[in-house]
Protein backbone atom coordinates (compact mmCIF):
# COMPACT_ATOMS: atom_id res chain seq x y z
CA UNK A 1 0.00 0.00 0.00
CA UNK A 2 1.23 3.33 -1.16
CA UNK A 3 2.24 6.53 1.09
CA UNK A 4 -1.18 8.21 1.71
CA UNK A 5 -3.26 5.14 0.63
CA UNK A 6 -6.70 4.51 2.22
CA UNK A 7 -7.22 1.37 4.41
CA UNK A 8 -9.32 -1.25 2.70
CA UNK A 9 -12.50 -0.87 5.29
CA UNK A 10 -11.96 2.88 4.29
CA UNK A 11 -12.61 3.19 0.81
CA UNK A 12 -16.47 2.33 0.65
CA UNK A 13 -17.13 4.79 3.57
CA UNK A 14 -14.87 7.89 1.50
CA UNK A 15 -16.55 7.32 -1.66
CA UNK A 16 -20.02 7.11 -0.30
CA UNK A 17 -19.43 10.14 1.94
CA UNK A 18 -17.95 12.17 -0.59
CA UNK A 19 -18.85 11.00 -4.22
CA UNK A 20 -22.30 11.83 -6.21
CA UNK A 21 -23.52 8.76 -7.93
CA UNK A 22 -25.28 8.73 -10.31
CA UNK A 23 -29.33 8.58 -12.02
CA UNK A 24 -30.41 7.59 -7.85
CA UNK A 25 -31.44 9.30 -4.58
CA UNK A 26 -27.92 9.90 -2.73
CA UNK A 27 -29.18 8.55 0.38
CA UNK A 28 -28.77 5.18 1.12
CA UNK A 29 -25.94 4.63 -1.44
CA UNK A 30 -23.98 1.74 0.08
CA UNK A 31 -21.39 0.74 -2.77
CA UNK A 32 -19.79 -2.52 -3.39
CA UNK A 33 -15.78 -1.86 -3.23
CA UNK A 34 -14.52 -3.51 -6.64
CA UNK A 35 -10.94 -5.00 -6.39
CA UNK A 36 -10.45 -6.61 -10.21
CA UNK A 37 -11.99 -8.32 -12.89
CA UNK A 38 -10.66 -10.87 -15.54
CA UNK A 39 -12.82 -12.40 -18.39
CA UNK A 40 -16.55 -12.16 -17.06
CA UNK A 41 -15.91 -11.88 -13.27
CA UNK A 42 -15.20 -8.93 -11.24
CA UNK A 43 -14.23 -9.39 -7.45
CA UNK A 44 -15.14 -7.57 -4.35
CA UNK A 45 -13.03 -6.37 -1.85
CA UNK A 46 -13.95 -9.57 0.47
CA UNK A 47 -13.04 -12.09 -2.14
CA UNK A 48 -16.40 -12.09 -3.64
CA UNK A 49 -16.89 -13.24 -7.27
CA UNK A 50 -19.37 -11.73 -8.99
CA UNK A 51 -20.66 -12.64 -12.96
CA UNK A 52 -20.76 -9.81 -14.74
CA UNK A 53 -24.33 -10.71 -16.93
CA UNK A 54 -24.46 -6.92 -17.75
CA UNK A 55 -20.77 -6.06 -18.48
CA UNK A 56 -21.13 -3.07 -15.84
CA UNK A 57 -22.94 -0.97 -17.86
CA UNK A 58 -23.00 -2.70 -21.15
CA UNK A 59 -19.72 -1.46 -22.11
CA UNK A 60 -16.96 -4.07 -21.11
CA UNK A 61 -17.51 -5.97 -23.80
CA UNK A 62 -14.28 -7.50 -24.48
CA UNK A 63 -14.34 -8.45 -20.80
CA UNK A 64 -11.95 -7.27 -18.02
CA UNK A 65 -8.18 -7.32 -18.39
CA UNK A 66 -8.22 -7.89 -22.08
CA UNK A 67 -4.09 -7.97 -22.02
CA UNK A 68 -3.71 -6.40 -25.43
CA UNK A 69 -5.37 -3.33 -25.02
CA UNK A 70 -3.98 -3.08 -21.38
CA UNK A 71 -1.04 -3.26 -22.84
CA UNK A 72 -1.82 -0.37 -25.50
CA UNK A 73 -2.74 2.09 -22.92
CA UNK A 74 0.68 1.09 -21.15
CA UNK A 75 2.69 2.15 -24.19
CA UNK A 76 0.65 5.09 -25.60
CA UNK A 77 1.30 6.45 -21.98
CA UNK A 78 4.74 6.05 -21.98
CA UNK A 79 5.04 7.73 -25.55
CA UNK A 80 2.72 10.55 -25.52
CA UNK A 81 0.34 10.83 -23.24
CA UNK A 82 -1.45 13.44 -24.28
CA UNK A 83 -1.51 16.01 -26.94
CA UNK A 84 -3.65 18.98 -27.92
CA UNK A 85 -6.13 18.75 -30.80
CA UNK A 86 -4.84 20.24 -33.34
CA UNK A 87 -2.12 18.15 -33.95
CA UNK A 88 -1.63 15.03 -35.63
CA UNK A 89 -0.59 11.61 -34.04
CA UNK A 90 0.07 7.84 -35.22
CA UNK A 91 -2.70 6.75 -32.26
CA UNK A 92 -5.37 9.25 -34.50
CA UNK A 93 -4.26 7.72 -37.87
CA UNK A 94 -4.33 4.23 -36.89
CA UNK A 95 -7.91 4.82 -35.46
CA UNK A 96 -8.95 6.70 -38.31
CA UNK A 97 -7.84 3.91 -40.59
CA UNK A 98 -9.05 1.22 -38.37
CA UNK A 99 -13.24 2.47 -38.45
CA UNK A 100 -13.19 2.64 -42.07
CA UNK A 101 -12.90 -1.15 -41.99
CA UNK A 102 -15.70 -1.44 -39.53
CA UNK A 103 -18.19 1.24 -39.80
CA UNK A 104 -20.32 1.30 -42.81
CA UNK A 105 -18.29 2.70 -45.89
CA UNK A 106 -20.39 6.38 -46.03
CA UNK A 107 -18.91 7.26 -42.68
CA UNK A 108 -16.06 7.85 -42.51
CA UNK A 109 -15.13 11.63 -41.40
CA UNK A 110 -14.43 11.29 -37.39
CA UNK A 111 -14.47 13.25 -34.47
CA UNK A 112 -13.71 12.33 -30.92
CA UNK A 113 -14.71 12.75 -28.00
CA UNK A 114 -14.53 10.92 -24.45
CA UNK A 115 -18.21 9.69 -23.90
CA UNK A 116 -21.02 8.63 -25.77
CA UNK A 117 -22.53 11.79 -24.45
CA UNK A 118 -20.50 14.19 -26.07
CA UNK A 119 -20.79 11.67 -29.20
CA UNK A 120 -24.34 12.55 -29.69
CA UNK A 121 -23.85 16.27 -28.45
CA UNK A 122 -21.35 16.63 -31.90
CA UNK A 123 -23.82 15.19 -33.43
CA UNK A 124 -26.71 17.16 -32.43
CA UNK A 125 -24.46 20.13 -33.27
CA UNK A 126 -23.12 19.04 -36.24
CA UNK A 127 -26.92 18.39 -37.93
CA UNK A 128 -28.31 21.86 -36.85
CA UNK A 129 -25.64 23.47 -38.19
CA UNK A 130 -25.40 22.13 -41.49
CA UNK A 131 -28.72 22.33 -41.96
CA UNK A 132 -29.55 25.18 -40.76
CA UNK A 133 -32.61 23.76 -38.92
CA UNK A 134 -33.28 23.88 -34.97
CA UNK A 135 -35.53 21.04 -34.36
CA UNK A 136 -34.45 16.77 -34.12
CA UNK A 137 -37.14 14.15 -33.56
CA UNK A 138 -36.48 11.61 -31.20
CA UNK A 139 -38.41 8.71 -29.46
CA UNK A 140 -39.98 9.05 -25.96
CA UNK A 141 -38.10 5.36 -24.97
CA UNK A 142 -34.43 6.64 -25.02
CA UNK A 143 -31.31 7.97 -23.73
CA UNK A 144 -28.93 9.75 -25.54
CA UNK A 145 -26.54 11.04 -22.71
CA UNK A 146 -26.78 13.93 -19.81
CA UNK A 147 -25.74 17.22 -21.47
CA UNK A 148 -27.59 19.53 -22.41
CA UNK A 149 -28.65 18.75 -25.92
CA UNK A 150 -28.44 15.20 -25.49
CA UNK A 151 -30.90 15.29 -22.46
CA UNK A 152 -33.03 17.02 -24.22
CA UNK A 153 -33.29 14.40 -26.72
CA UNK A 154 -33.97 12.11 -24.25
CA UNK A 155 -36.89 10.51 -23.97
CA UNK A 156 -37.50 8.75 -20.55
CA UNK A 157 -37.46 9.62 -16.78
CA UNK A 158 -34.10 11.13 -16.65
CA UNK A 159 -34.75 14.24 -19.07
CA UNK A 160 -38.18 14.85 -16.58
CA UNK A 161 -36.50 14.89 -13.85
CA UNK A 162 -33.60 17.90 -15.16
CA UNK A 163 -36.02 19.72 -18.05
CA UNK A 164 -36.86 22.76 -15.78
CA UNK A 165 -32.89 23.47 -15.54
CA UNK A 166 -31.63 21.81 -18.33
CA UNK A 167 -33.52 22.14 -21.48
CA UNK A 168 -32.40 22.91 -25.45
CA UNK A 169 -35.45 23.67 -27.14
CA UNK A 170 -36.55 21.78 -30.30
CA UNK A 171 -36.89 18.21 -29.61
CA UNK A 172 -40.43 16.61 -31.01
CA UNK A 173 -40.93 13.01 -29.78
CA UNK A 174 -42.36 10.13 -31.76
CA UNK A 175 -43.86 6.91 -31.28
CA UNK A 176 -41.64 4.29 -30.30
CA UNK A 177 -41.67 0.65 -32.45
CA UNK A 178 -42.68 -1.46 -29.42
CA UNK A 179 -44.94 -3.87 -30.39
CA UNK A 180 -45.43 -5.31 -26.52
CA UNK A 181 -46.96 -2.19 -25.43
CA UNK A 182 -47.76 -0.70 -28.61
CA UNK A 183 -48.69 3.04 -28.14
CA UNK A 184 -51.34 3.05 -31.42
CA UNK A 185 -52.91 -0.68 -29.60
CA UNK A 186 -52.23 -2.00 -32.79
CA UNK A 187 -50.71 -5.95 -33.85
CA UNK A 188 -47.83 -6.43 -36.01
CA UNK A 189 -47.90 -6.78 -39.17
CA UNK A 190 -51.51 -5.98 -39.54
CA UNK A 191 -50.19 -2.06 -38.02
CA UNK A 192 -48.16 -1.52 -41.32
CA UNK A 193 -45.10 -0.48 -39.16
CA UNK A 194 -48.15 2.83 -38.11
CA UNK A 195 -44.71 4.17 -35.84
CA UNK A 196 -42.74 4.92 -38.70
CA UNK A 197 -45.63 6.40 -41.07
CA UNK A 198 -46.13 8.20 -37.67
CA UNK A 199 -43.34 10.03 -38.38
CA UNK A 200 -44.10 10.94 -41.99
CA UNK A 201 -46.86 12.86 -41.15
CA UNK A 202 -44.54 14.67 -38.17
CA UNK A 203 -41.88 15.69 -40.83
CA UNK A 204 -45.05 16.83 -43.40
CA UNK A 205 -46.11 19.19 -40.62
CA UNK A 206 -43.68 20.29 -38.10
CA UNK A 207 -40.83 22.12 -40.54
CA UNK A 208 -37.64 22.83 -39.07
CA UNK A 209 -36.68 19.52 -38.65
CA UNK A 210 -32.65 19.22 -38.99
CA UNK A 211 -32.45 15.25 -37.53
CA UNK A 212 -33.84 12.23 -36.19
CA UNK A 213 -32.15 10.34 -33.85
CA UNK A 214 -32.79 6.60 -33.04
CA UNK A 215 -30.76 3.84 -31.17
CA UNK A 216 -31.52 0.99 -33.88
CA UNK A 217 -32.44 -1.34 -30.93
CA UNK A 218 -33.27 0.79 -28.10
CA UNK A 219 -31.09 0.02 -25.68
CA UNK A 220 -31.50 0.79 -21.44
CA UNK A 221 -34.84 1.92 -22.10
CA UNK A 222 -36.27 -2.01 -22.26
CA UNK A 223 -33.68 -3.45 -25.42
CA UNK A 224 -36.24 -2.93 -27.70
CA UNK A 225 -35.87 -4.24 -31.56
CA UNK A 226 -37.70 -3.17 -34.14
CA UNK A 227 -39.37 -4.99 -36.97
CA UNK A 228 -37.77 -5.40 -39.98
CA UNK A 229 -39.55 -2.73 -41.55
CA UNK A 230 -39.32 0.06 -38.75
CA UNK A 231 -35.49 1.15 -39.48
CA UNK A 232 -35.19 0.85 -43.45
CA UNK A 233 -38.81 2.67 -43.60
CA UNK A 234 -37.50 5.45 -41.31
CA UNK A 235 -34.67 6.03 -43.43
CA UNK A 236 -36.89 6.21 -46.43
CA UNK A 237 -38.63 8.91 -44.69
CA UNK A 238 -35.75 11.16 -43.46
CA UNK A 239 -34.42 10.78 -46.61
CA UNK A 240 -37.33 12.22 -48.44
CA UNK A 241 -37.83 15.12 -45.89
CA UNK A 242 -33.94 15.94 -46.66
CA UNK A 243 -33.60 15.34 -43.00
CA UNK A 244 -30.57 14.07 -41.25
CA UNK A 245 -30.64 9.94 -39.60
CA UNK A 246 -28.65 9.71 -36.24
CA UNK A 247 -27.75 6.33 -35.33
CA UNK A 248 -26.55 5.92 -31.69
CA UNK A 249 -24.98 3.08 -31.36
CA UNK A 250 -23.50 4.23 -27.96
CA UNK A 251 -24.90 0.69 -26.59
CA UNK A 252 -25.32 -1.30 -29.47
CA UNK A 253 -21.98 -1.43 -31.35
CA UNK A 254 -19.37 -3.46 -30.86
CA UNK A 255 -20.57 -6.75 -31.62
CA UNK A 256 -22.98 -6.31 -29.10
CA UNK A 257 -26.35 -7.28 -31.16
CA UNK A 258 -24.23 -9.99 -33.05
CA UNK A 259 -23.02 -7.38 -36.01
CA UNK A 260 -20.34 -5.03 -35.89
CA UNK A 261 -23.20 -2.14 -35.06
CA UNK A 262 -26.75 -2.47 -34.92
CA UNK A 263 -27.49 -0.67 -38.17
CA UNK A 264 -26.07 -3.37 -40.42
CA UNK A 265 -29.16 -5.96 -39.35
CA UNK A 266 -30.78 -3.69 -41.83
CA UNK A 267 -28.84 -2.67 -44.26
CA UNK A 268 -28.98 0.94 -43.55
CA UNK A 269 -26.92 3.76 -43.60
CA UNK A 270 -27.29 7.20 -41.24
CA UNK A 271 -25.72 10.37 -42.35
CA UNK A 272 -24.05 10.49 -38.44
CA UNK A 273 -22.92 7.32 -36.19
CA UNK A 274 -22.54 7.80 -32.57
CA UNK A 275 -20.45 5.30 -30.50
CA UNK A 276 -18.84 4.68 -27.42
CA UNK A 277 -18.27 2.37 -24.78
CA UNK A 278 -17.14 -0.96 -26.66
CA UNK A 279 -15.17 0.71 -28.68
CA UNK A 280 -12.32 0.50 -26.43
CA UNK A 281 -13.85 -1.89 -24.13
CA UNK A 282 -14.95 0.68 -22.10
CA UNK A 283 -11.21 0.75 -20.76
CA UNK A 284 -10.75 4.34 -21.71
CA UNK A 285 -13.50 6.92 -22.06
CA UNK A 286 -13.99 7.15 -25.71
CA UNK A 287 -16.94 8.78 -27.84
CA UNK A 288 -17.00 8.63 -31.78
CA UNK A 289 -19.21 11.02 -34.12
CA UNK A 290 -18.72 9.51 -37.26
CA UNK A 291 -20.36 11.19 -40.48
CA UNK A 292 -20.12 11.33 -44.54
CA UNK A 293 -17.40 13.25 -46.55
CA UNK A 294 -20.45 15.36 -47.59
CA UNK A 295 -21.62 16.87 -43.97
CA UNK A 296 -17.49 17.55 -43.26
CA UNK A 297 -17.32 19.48 -46.42
CA UNK A 298 -20.41 21.55 -45.16
CA UNK A 299 -17.18 22.87 -43.10
CA UNK A 300 -14.74 23.55 -45.05
CA UNK A 301 -15.31 26.94 -45.72
CA UNK A 302 -17.75 27.66 -42.81
CA UNK A 303 -16.50 28.13 -39.19
CA UNK A 304 -16.85 24.54 -37.53
CA UNK A 305 -18.31 25.72 -34.12
CA UNK A 306 -17.33 22.77 -31.67
CA UNK A 307 -14.47 20.83 -29.49
CA UNK A 308 -12.77 20.53 -25.86
CA UNK A 309 -9.48 19.58 -24.94
CA UNK A 310 -9.48 16.07 -24.57
CA UNK A 311 -10.67 15.67 -28.35
CA UNK A 312 -8.71 13.02 -30.13
CA UNK A 313 -6.62 12.28 -26.86
CA UNK A 314 -4.01 10.01 -28.45
CA UNK A 315 -4.43 7.59 -24.45
CA UNK A 316 -7.96 7.12 -25.63
CA UNK A 317 -7.39 6.60 -29.36
CA UNK A 318 -4.68 3.71 -29.02
CA UNK A 319 -6.36 1.16 -27.34
CA UNK A 320 -8.90 1.32 -29.57
CA UNK A 321 -7.61 0.47 -32.69
CA UNK A 322 -5.76 -2.02 -30.77
CA UNK A 323 -9.46 -3.07 -29.74
CA UNK A 324 -10.83 -3.42 -32.90
CA UNK A 325 -7.96 -5.59 -33.55
CA UNK A 326 -9.25 -8.17 -30.39
CA UNK A 327 -12.70 -8.21 -31.19
CA UNK A 328 -11.33 -9.53 -34.94
CA UNK A 329 -8.81 -12.39 -33.23
CA UNK A 330 -11.72 -13.57 -30.92
CA UNK A 331 -14.37 -13.45 -33.63
CA UNK A 332 -16.54 -11.73 -31.18
CA UNK A 333 -19.14 -10.48 -33.78
CA UNK A 334 -19.76 -14.06 -34.86
CA UNK A 335 -19.95 -15.16 -31.36
CA UNK A 336 -22.32 -12.33 -30.02
CA UNK A 337 -24.90 -13.72 -32.50
CA UNK A 338 -24.90 -17.11 -31.77
CA UNK A 339 -25.18 -17.30 -27.73
CA UNK A 340 -27.28 -14.28 -28.18
CA UNK A 341 -29.68 -16.79 -29.49
CA UNK A 342 -28.77 -19.40 -26.72
CA UNK A 343 -29.59 -16.93 -24.20
CA UNK A 344 -32.54 -15.66 -25.51
CA UNK A 345 -33.61 -19.91 -26.07
CA UNK A 346 -33.36 -19.65 -22.35
CA UNK A 347 -34.58 -17.01 -21.03
CA UNK A 348 -37.67 -17.68 -23.21
CA UNK A 349 -37.55 -21.34 -21.59
CA UNK A 350 -37.68 -19.35 -18.03
CA UNK A 351 -40.88 -17.34 -19.05
CA UNK A 352 -42.69 -20.79 -19.17
CA UNK A 353 -42.78 -20.88 -15.47
CA UNK A 354 -42.55 -17.32 -13.98
CA UNK A 355 -45.63 -15.83 -14.46
CA UNK A 356 -43.56 -12.43 -13.35
CA UNK A 357 -41.91 -12.38 -16.63
CA UNK A 358 -44.21 -10.22 -19.33
CA UNK A 359 -41.56 -10.47 -22.11
CA UNK A 360 -38.05 -11.64 -23.18
CA UNK A 361 -36.48 -9.90 -26.65
CA UNK A 362 -33.23 -9.42 -27.71
CA UNK A 363 -30.42 -9.64 -30.23
CA UNK A 364 -26.83 -10.27 -30.16
CA UNK A 365 -25.90 -10.20 -26.21
CA UNK A 366 -28.40 -8.11 -25.86
CA UNK A 367 -31.75 -8.69 -24.03
CA UNK A 368 -34.08 -7.69 -21.74
CA UNK A 369 -36.57 -9.20 -19.09
CA UNK A 370 -39.92 -7.18 -18.55
CA UNK A 371 -41.41 -7.92 -15.51
CA UNK A 372 -45.08 -7.81 -14.97
CA UNK A 373 -47.83 -7.57 -11.99
CA UNK A 374 -50.38 -9.68 -14.62
CA UNK A 375 -49.50 -11.10 -17.54
CA UNK A 376 -52.62 -11.06 -18.99
CA UNK A 377 -52.84 -7.34 -18.91
CA UNK A 378 -49.20 -6.53 -19.07
CA UNK A 379 -49.63 -4.51 -15.85
CA UNK A 380 -45.87 -3.39 -14.73
CA UNK A 381 -44.83 -3.44 -11.13
CA UNK A 382 -43.33 0.11 -10.76
CA UNK A 383 -43.63 3.12 -13.23
CA UNK A 384 -41.28 5.70 -14.12
CA UNK A 385 -43.16 7.81 -11.36
CA UNK A 386 -41.68 5.34 -9.10
CA UNK A 387 -38.19 5.18 -9.74
CA UNK A 388 -38.52 8.89 -9.72
CA UNK A 389 -39.89 9.09 -6.24
CA UNK A 390 -37.31 6.57 -4.90
CA UNK A 391 -40.05 4.01 -4.19
CA UNK A 392 -39.19 0.28 -3.82
CA UNK A 393 -38.61 -1.50 -7.22
CA UNK A 394 -39.58 -5.30 -7.96
CA UNK A 395 -36.86 -5.64 -10.30
CA UNK A 396 -34.25 -4.08 -8.35
CA UNK A 397 -35.32 -6.49 -5.71
CA UNK A 398 -34.62 -9.46 -8.25
CA UNK A 399 -31.36 -8.02 -9.16
CA UNK A 400 -30.19 -7.59 -5.30
CA UNK A 401 -31.28 -11.67 -5.11
CA UNK A 402 -28.87 -12.17 -7.86
CA UNK A 403 -25.98 -10.05 -6.44
CA UNK A 404 -26.57 -11.88 -3.47
CA UNK A 405 -26.10 -15.23 -5.60
CA UNK A 406 -22.79 -13.90 -7.23
CA UNK A 407 -24.20 -12.40 -10.36
CA UNK A 408 -24.70 -8.79 -11.48
CA UNK A 409 -27.17 -7.22 -13.38
CA UNK A 410 -28.45 -4.09 -14.50
CA UNK A 411 -32.33 -3.72 -13.47
CA UNK A 412 -34.07 0.06 -14.56
CA UNK A 413 -38.07 0.43 -14.15
CA UNK A 414 -39.61 -2.52 -14.30
CA UNK A 415 -37.11 -4.62 -16.80
CA UNK A 416 -33.51 -6.51 -16.43
CA UNK A 417 -30.74 -6.08 -18.91
CA UNK A 418 -28.66 -9.21 -19.62
CA UNK A 419 -26.08 -8.19 -21.30
CA UNK A 420 -22.61 -10.29 -20.48
CA UNK A 421 -18.99 -9.42 -21.67
CA UNK A 422 -19.38 -11.09 -25.62
CA UNK A 423 -16.32 -13.64 -24.27
CA UNK A 424 -18.65 -14.88 -21.90
CA UNK A 425 -19.01 -19.01 -21.54
CA UNK A 426 -22.06 -21.07 -22.31
CA UNK A 427 -20.90 -21.78 -18.69
CA UNK A 428 -21.39 -18.42 -17.56
CA UNK A 429 -24.25 -18.30 -19.24
CA UNK A 430 -26.14 -21.07 -17.88
CA UNK A 431 -24.82 -19.57 -14.19
CA UNK A 432 -26.41 -16.42 -14.85
CA UNK A 433 -29.73 -17.89 -16.19
CA UNK A 434 -29.48 -19.88 -13.47
CA UNK A 435 -28.90 -17.03 -10.89
CA UNK A 436 -32.02 -15.09 -12.32
CA UNK A 437 -34.18 -18.21 -12.34
CA UNK A 438 -33.89 -18.75 -8.40
CA UNK A 439 -34.04 -14.75 -8.35
CA UNK A 440 -37.35 -14.19 -10.04
CA UNK A 441 -39.01 -16.05 -6.94
CA UNK A 442 -38.96 -12.45 -5.52
CA UNK A 443 -41.36 -11.54 -8.31
CA UNK A 444 -43.49 -14.48 -8.50
CA UNK A 445 -44.70 -13.89 -5.36
CA UNK A 446 -45.70 -10.27 -5.76
CA UNK A 447 -48.50 -11.01 -9.50
CA UNK A 448 -51.79 -10.72 -9.43
CA UNK A 449 -53.62 -14.14 -8.77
Amino acid sequence: MGAGALEPDRIAPEVRESNYVTWRRQGGWAPLVLTNGEGSTVWTDDGRALLDFSSQLVATNLGHSNHAVQEAIARQARTLPYAAPGFATEARAELSEALRGVLPTALNRYFFSTSGTEANEAALKIARVATGRTKVVSRYRSYHGATAASMSVTGDLRRRASEPWQKVPGTVFAPDCYCYRCPFGLTYPSCHVACAEYVDYQLDHEGDVAAMIVEPVVGTNGVIVPVPEYLPRIRAITKAHDVLLIADEVMTGWGRTGRWFGVNHWGVTPDILTTAKGVTGAYVPLGVTATTSALQDVFRDRYFPHGHTYESHPLTLAPAAVAIGEYRRLDLIEKSRADGVYLLDQLRELQTHHPSIGDVRGLGLLAAVELVRNRAKKTPFNTPDDKLAGRPLVVEGVAKAMLDDGVYVLPWVSHLVLAPPLIVTRAEIDRGVAALDRALTVADAKVDV
